[in-house]
């Protein structure tokens, strides 16, 4: 961090995780496997740990690598890939006998897939015997979902990565447009105003992630999903892709395409983040994170110039339902033989403590909060109040991906039928989730 505002949080921190450590291991032991790096007293001088983390996360692996080394004399190897490579670079590294990580934060989609090809440890004994954890102290809505399959626990929460909107309070107010929308269907009116009467100066009513990617094209869709109150799966894990629910969410996608900043299947992360902080569209569906950034990223120009809201509701649903478009989860390598040293690291990592200093970090970590007790934090409520009010949606619900066996091959599926469908060479929504579902059925059950 380089704010001298969080340098006395910082040392508490690291002040109390030799004994949040300690506490780890002394009850860990029964439930690890063969481990040669035992160090009861928190102290792991000499040792090395490999970590795996996505490239959103740098910034944030960083802040973890210098406090835990100082805490425990540890040090703290980093490997940073791209999101899309994190699951198949820790599965090939287990599978393939290399055995060169030991803990790693992937998209917690991939869990059920990494845990069946046996590359991440069952942590269900030690989580439920270490009181330290604070299991009650995980937002409910999240906790499940990044971290159980089939009734075990394969990890602890890293990223909260929640999606809301976002808005340009200066460019709603040039085009008439007083209050954000509350339905998709006022989004799409309103985004269809702003291209209309600003796209030929390079202004744009949206920017919206189509890139062929789950975590990109599928969140957007998800964001919808969840608006129209539809579901991936019903409660028995059974597909519900094409209930008129997700349909109705994908014709939404559809008709706002048009009036996207340019073009929607080219824009990822970094074009539409570019264009928010360029202040070159209206609205822009993201984590929120973004808010962190629109104030202290040096190359923003939106600062004091942007909202924020949940996501719009559509069809018959009245209750905005946060969207757990990407979120990551924190595992152990499967063959490591260095577990203690992971466990103590990963109880660090997503302790409330960490996880409160890295949501409001200068600079940006890109981190969004996991836990009630950051969630509702004096120091997230004072500097970014509005970002609290948001994330307090994923209190009440939040619609999750699949995340057991081949869930990874079915987000693939449906982004994939996405990408045809906005590109005009899907048929109709009603077709294109017919195909998913049909393909979803033989996969998932």
């Amino acid at each position: 961090m380089s704010t001298t505002s969080h340098v006395r949080p910082r040392r508490r921190i690291v002040a109390g995780v030799a004994s949040l450590a300690a506490a780890a291991l002394a009850l860990s032991a029964c439930a690890a496997p063969a481990s040669t790096d035992g160090a009861s007293d928190g102290d792991f001088s000499g040792q090395t740990l490999s970590a795996l983390l996505i490239t959103s996360h740098e910034g944030a692996a960083n802040w973890l690598k210098e406090n835990f080394e100082a805490e425990t004399g540890a040090t703290v190897d980093l490997t940073i890939v791209p999101y899309d490579e994190i699951g198949s670079t820790l599965a090939l590294d287990q599978q393939s006998g290399a055995n060169t990580i030991d803990v790693a934060a992937p998209w917690y989609v991939s869990i059920g897939d990494l845990a069946a090809g046996g590359s991440i440890q069952d942590l269900t004994e030690w989580i439920e015997s270490t009181p330290s954890l604070e299991e009650d102290d995980f937002i409910q809505s999240i906790y499940d979902p990044y971290t159980l399959v089939d009734g075990k626990r394969y990890g602890l929460p890293f990223d909260g990565d929640t999606h809301v909107l976002f808005y340009n309070t200066e460019i709603l107010e040039r085009n008439g447009i007083t209050e954000p929308p509350a339905t998709w269907d006022e989004y799409l009116e309103d985004v269809k105003i702003i291209t209309e009467n600003e796209g030929a100066n390079g202004v744009y009513g949206s920017a919206i992630f189509g890139q062929k990617s789950p975590l990109i094209l599928g969140a957007a869709y998800a964001n919808r999903l969840a608006g129209f109150g539809g579901s991936f799966v019903d409660e028995d894990g059974k597909p519900t892709i094409n209930s008129p629910e997700a349909v109705a969410a994908a014709q939404a996608l559809v008709d706002a395409v048009p009036y996207a900043f340019p073009t929607p299947a080219e824009t990822d992360f970094g074009v539409g983040n570019g264009a928010w902080y360029d202040g070159k569209v209206g609205f822009i569906e993201n984590w929120t994170d973004l808010g962190v950034g629109s104030e202290t990223n040096p190359d923003s120009t939106v600062a004091g110039k942007w909202g924020v809201t949940t996501l719009p509701v559509g069809g018959d649903n009245t209750e905005s339902r946060a969207s757990l478009v990407a979120g990551f989860t924190w595992v152990i390598s499967a063959n490591t033989e260095k577990t203690d040293l992971a466990k103590a690291f990963i109880e660090f990592a997503a302790s409330s403590e960490v996880n409160s200093e890295l949501i409001v970090a200068d600079p940006q970590t890109g981190i969004d909060p996991n836990r009630v007790s950051s969630l509702e934090s004096a120091a997230y409520g004072e500097t970014y109040s509005e970002l609290q009010e948001v994330n307090r949606a994923t209190l009440a619900g939040s619609l999750a991906w699949p995340t057991g066996e081949n869930a990874s091959q079915a987000a693939q599926i449906l982004t994939d039928e996405l990408a045809k469908l906005i590109a005009g060479e899907g048929g109709t929504a009603q077709e294109t989730l017919d195909r998913v579902q049909a393909e979803w059925e033989e996969i998932l059950g």
